[in-house]
């Protein structure tokens, strides 16, 4: 059966929703070399000062299933999506560092409930869709990220200032969170019936592994994810001769590479099955970035970037997907869990390969990439569905 003209409309909505949660940060990561020279920070207190922001994240996750059932996942996202675009203003103009943590933490809080809702919300409308659409979502986040790159880049060899860039994104991307917030669903996300499944308020004891191993996929494919754009740019320029235009293309690289395999992800995983599409793709990503960092040069780490992007397009979206399938939890128990937990990716990356480029240098610091791929190589196995059971 075809979905109605409302969840055509929601659709439309939840995508207009994740191309404004890549395109917001995204718009200032190739200011971030201005940004980290005028704090007069080294790699390393670079690296501290940009893992706070996901510590953010990692705080606001806790409360973010208890908001959507309270307040809806539609409704969610609207708030913490403008609020997080305000942030843009207080980290972008920073004088200070503290300035710039407290308001890139701030910005990772909002971000964190804006990501979780989202993905709650384009849940809800996969399930009455009656198809995946998941990936398809994620790619046009990914295609905001590129956006976002673009602009910034744009923005940096025009040299306009961070302000002005800050405040006419707040603007225009805000009033396009306001116009999604009216094709969205209506109503409160709905939660499993009792007479369908037992449902836990917590968390079942039998699904914690499950949970641990997914998040930390998710984890480890964000530290690969979160490299470009905490670090893509600052290498490019620290490593090679290039302009200011090409510098943010690093993280255009990842980003744009995983629009491709987001586009093409549902109709991938629906062919081989999730545990295969993501395998095959952290092989690639962590083979691309070791070649990069082997044979460095601007061409071959931006190859590197596009493989890593492409390779893990689908592992996040899968991940998400394999929580929130598990029987016997409330509504947004498990996709809080695993998103929480792939936070630590984005919190742990930066100051690791910050510490790493102090010691040894930058180059090798990416090292810490194809690690990371491996890592989740062998986290794979928790995609595979589990067999039919219930929570004790």
């Amino acid at each position: 059966m075809a979905p109605t003209r409302e969840i055509v409309r929601a659709r439309w909505g939840v995508t207009i929703m994740f191309w404004l949660n890549g395109v917001g940060f995204a718009s200032l990561l190739p200011r971030y070399p201005e940004i980290k020279a005028s704090l007069g920070l080294g790699d390393l207190g670079w690296g501290l000062v940009v893992g706070l922001g996901p510590l953010g994240g990692l705080i606001a996750g806790l409360f973010t299933a208890r908001l959507i059932r309270r307040y809806s996942s539609a409704s969610v996202n609207l708030v913490t999506a403008l609020l997080g675009l305000a942030m843009l203003s207080v980290y972008g103009n920073a004088a200070i560092w503290p300035v710039f943590a407290l308001g890139i933490l701030a910005m990772a809080g909002f971000d964190a409930i804006s990501d979780i809702s989202m993905n709650a919300h384009g849940l809800r409308v996969q399930k009455l869709y009656g198809s995946s659409i998941l990936n398809g979502l994620h790619g046009w986040w990914s295609v905001g990220a590129v956006s976002g790159g673009f602009l910034g880049s744009i923005a940096a060899q025009a040299r306009l200032p961070i302000w002005i860039q800050a405040a006419v994104a707040f603007v225009l991307f805000g009033a396009m969170a306001i116009y999604a917030k009216t094709l969205l669903l209506k109503g409160a996300d709905a939660e499993p019936a009792a007479a369908e499944v037992e449902v836990s308020r917590g968390i079942p004891r039998r699904w914690v592994p499950r949970l641990i191993a997914l998040g930390l996929l998710g984890a480890s494919v964000g530290l690969i994810e979160d490299s470009g754009a905490s670090w893509g740019a600052v290498y490019m320029d620290s490593m090679f001769e290039v302009t200011p235009f090409v510098v943010g293309m690093a993280f255009v690289a990842l980003q744009g590479a995983q629009v491709i395999g987001r586009f093409t992800g549902d109709a991938l995983t629906d062919r081989i099955g999730p545990r295969l599409a993501v395998t095959q793709g952290v092989i690639i990503a962590g083979l691309g970035m070791a070649v990069a960092v082997a044979f460095p040069s601007a061409v071959s780490t931006l190859i590197g970037f596009a493989c890593a992007g492409w390779g893990i397009a689908t592992a996040i979206p899968m991940a998400m997907h394999a929580a929130d399938e598990l029987p016997g939890m409330a509504h947004g128990n498990g996709l809080t869990f695993v998103t929480w937990l792939m936070r630590v990716g984005f919190f742990a990356g930066p100051p690791l390969i910050g510490l790493v480029a102090d010691s040894v240098g930058i180059r090798w610091a990416l090292i810490t990439i194809p690690v990371a791929a491996v890592v989740a190589l062998l986290l794979t196995p928790a995609l595979t569905p589990p067999k039919a059971a219930t929570p004790r």
